[in-house]
């Protein structure tokens, strides 16, 4: 393994992807165990994609009291049923939420009837319960969340908004499988904002794979702006990246 630090930012970069997942995995865990002994409670948000499968894999092995911990989730599609195939609600009741069974599940209603109070309802949820760590990715185009580049704020005044998903998103989501053309992939999307996000108390970030090795190249090596959503990490006080050996900067 091999460990540098970034600005803020720590980095730990791991031989192959399931380490990476595993130590991810551990980290939070540990994060978690130590609030809800201090607290009572915790409060996890949670990342969707394949980025995340070995993550997800190794933290449902964790030993956690999960009916203590309350888990949000970044975002969700809009428009889109719950039951479809790529939606990230039930990505995460699938892969972990219904074998874990946390305390309090807070998901995104994409498909709501009304999306601004959708909007504000997620937003009041948030604020009232602050996170203790938000397991992120980053993706292609160097988005946290649905934050991409033309969108991204780093002063955003809402924690939580509808977006429009730009080109190298909807590419990124065809390319990993979860639509069958990119005329099916949505164009629009509600996400955290930054702001909610970097409002996390910690914050783990896994990144594998050689697919995004120029945006985390860009995040730690590029100038700390929205070209590239994700170098607002390099600010946080208390912030993990983890990668594998295809997404390790020093292939740059």
């Amino acid at each position: 393994m091999q460990i540098f630090k970034k600005d803020n930012l720590n980095v730990r970069v791991f031989p192959d992807e399931a380490r990476m997942g595993l130590a991810a995995a551990r980290f939070a865990a540990e994060r978690l165990r130590k609030v809800v002994v201090e607290r009572g409670g915790a409060c996890l948000v949670l990342a969707t994609g394949t980025s995340q499968y070995s993550f997800l894999e190794a933290l449902k092995d964790e030993e956690l009291d999960w009916r203590r911990i309350t888990v949000f989730h970044l975002d969700e599609y809009t428009g889109l049923p719950e039951a479809h195939p790529a939606s990230f609600r039930r990505y995460l009741r699938e892969r972990i939420l219904d074998e874990v069974r946390p305390g309090r599940v807070f998901l995104i209603d994409g498909s709501a009837p009304d999306l601004r109070a959708e909007v504000r309802r997620y937003e009041k949820l948030l604020r009232d319960n602050p996170v203790d760590i938000a397991c992120i990715g980053i993706g292609e185009n160097g988005h946290i969340a649905f934050n991409d580049p033309p969108v991204a704020d780093f002063n955003d005044p809402v924690w939580v908004k509808e977006v429009e998903l730009d080109h190298a998103c909807r590419s990124q989501q065809l390319g990993e499988g979860w639509f069958p053309t990119l005329d099916d992939v949505p164009e629009r999307a509600l996400t955290l904002t930054i702001p909610a996000i970097m409002s996390s108390r910690a914050i783990s970030c896994v990144v594998p794979g050689r697919r995004k090795a120029e945006a985390v190249n860009n995040t730690l090596n590029g100038e700390i702006n929205e070209s590239c959503p994700a170098s607002i990490l390099r600010r946080h006080g208390d912030a993990t990246l983890f990668l594998d050996s295809g997404s390790d900067p020093g292939r740059f």
